[in-house]
């Protein structure tokens, strides 16, 4: 048996993967990825791989960036890790003075957290303990948007909204007032038209007036709802969000776990509409995509409503055992610190541009009915029948079956259902995205007319 065979043999003995039906997974067949360079993957035979999904919207710098290695080994040397129960450490310091200094607004405290699940968990458990603390312990419900997807923890699936992913644990979670998803399905390119989706954000505004006094916070993907699809919403819809909820005094939650750091063209997708929200969720990218670590911004009005003496129980009750790790703050204070000396979020506008175009093309191609796309975030989703608008069958895993043929020609990409999902790493040149575009229009060429 090769390594690679007892690896693979392993895995199916003993891995269970996450959103993956375990019946299919060994007939895929699966890839085992052993190395990687700048941004591609190589598997286990030396295959290189275009990582055209950013290994899950993580990759900011590309893979194994040796200023990141740089910072983890000479931090390695010095402390593995800490507890900042109780102890502090100088990175998780450093860091969050730096998180402070890039985000938009009044956001000064950091509360680390190692995934986007918990940092959205620790968002909401804020909100809901500050209206507590604050004299209106009425206020105890939240507003979201349908189709939501914010994470996998029980309250990140509360505010979440996509039924196939949701549906089954629905006993166990919390209501939630629903706004409808800013989104016109037949709008060419996937764009939603503005006065269609400016009305959706005006549908808050009854809501608060009717339930503000029982809302603690709205929580809202700013620009662009990843996990549902890449739904892009229109300018200024985010932007009159954030004002209704200011108006009826309700905590605006901005969730960039997948928009920070550079994704759709700006540091933070709030800023793109001068945006300044009450608690932000950051992850995936802070590190470049490194090492697991996220962190729940707040602004001090918020922060404030937790000081007491000790038996006044203000205390945020909250922790987590690797929450603020050395290593993974040393990670996250490289790539911040390439992310300005390479003016890396300036130095993708260029290839935005080229995204854009490329995409232009595969929209035109048969059996693509939409193509939506903001920044380094897109999504080309496929249909039977272009002229009308027919769906696949669900068995029939198109999507899946497009990033499967994309392989072949040194691509890998993700699908959600039948919209493939193209998220290409920061450091992505426009060589790189021609050879992910070509990639996919030939896979969607080979899977449709076979």
């Amino acid at each position: 048996m090769s390594d690679t065979q007892e690896i693979l043999q392993q895995d199916f003995d003993h891995l269970w993967h996450p959103f993956t039906q375990m019946r299919l997974w060994p007939g895929e067949p699966p890839l085992v990825i052993e190395r990687a360079e700048g941004n591609y993957l190589i598997d286990s035979e030396g295959r290189r791989y275009f990582d055209g999904v950013s290994s899950l919207w993580v990759t900011v710098h590309g893979h194994n960036h040796p200023a990141i290695k740089r910072a983890i080994s000479e931090q390695l040397e010095r402390l593995d890790h800490s507890t900042l129960l109780g102890l502090t450490h100088p990175l998780a310091a450093r860091l969050a003075a730096e998180l402070a200094r890039v985000c938009p607004g009044q956001l000064n405290k950091a509360f680390y957290s190692e995934s986007g699940s918990t940092a959205v968990e620790i968002a909401l458990k804020i909100a809901y303990q500050y209206w507590q603390q604050s004299g209106r312990p009425e206020k105890k419900t939240f507003v979201a948007l349908g189709e939501a997807y914010h994470g996998d923890t029980i309250g990140a699936v509360s505010v979440g909204g996509i039924e196939l992913f949701h549906q089954v644990y629905g006993p166990l979670l919390f209501p939630v007032h629903r706004l409808p998803q800013p989104f016109c399905r037949r709008c060419p390119l996937g764009l939603t038209h503005p006065a269609c989706g400016l009305a959706c954000a005006e549908a808050l505004e009854p809501i608060l007036a009717e339930h503000g006094d029982e809302i603690c916070g709205l929580i809202v993907e700013p620009r662009v709802q990843g996990a549902a699809g890449i739904i892009v919403q229109p300018e200024g819809y985010v932007r009159r969000l954030w004002e209704i909820c200011r108006k009826h005094d309700v905590l605006f939650i901005a969730d960039e776990v997948a928009t920070g750091f550079g994704r759709t063209g700006s540091l933070f997708s709030c800023e793109q509409e001068g945006v300044e929200p009450d608690l932000m969720c950051l992850g995936k990218g802070i590190t470049g995509g490194v090492l697991p670590l996220a962190a729940t911004m707040a602004t001090d009005r918020v922060y404030e409503a937790f000081l007491g003496e000790f038996d006044e129980f203000k205390t945020f009750f909250h922790g987590h055992t690797y929450t603020g790790n050395p290593l993974a703050c040393a990670a996250a204070l490289a790539s911040l610190e390439l992310m300005e000396k390479n003016q890396v979020v300036a130095g993708t506008a260029p290839v935005i541009a080229h995204f854009a175009q490329g995409l232009a093309k595969i929209a035109a191609l048969d059996h693509v009915v939409q193509v939506r796309r903001h920044g380094l975030m897109a999504a080309v989703e496929l249909s039977a029948d272009k002229a009308t608008d027919t769906s696949y069958e669900p068995g029939e895993r198109m999507g899946h079956r497009v990033i499967m043929a994309a392989r072949n020609h040194g691509v890998i990409i993700r699908p959600l259902g039948d919209s493939v999902v193209l998220m290409p790493p920061l450091s992505s040149t426009t060589q790189d995205i021609d050879l992910l575009l070509g990639a996919l229009g030939r896979a969607i060429a080979e899977v449709t007319e076979a």
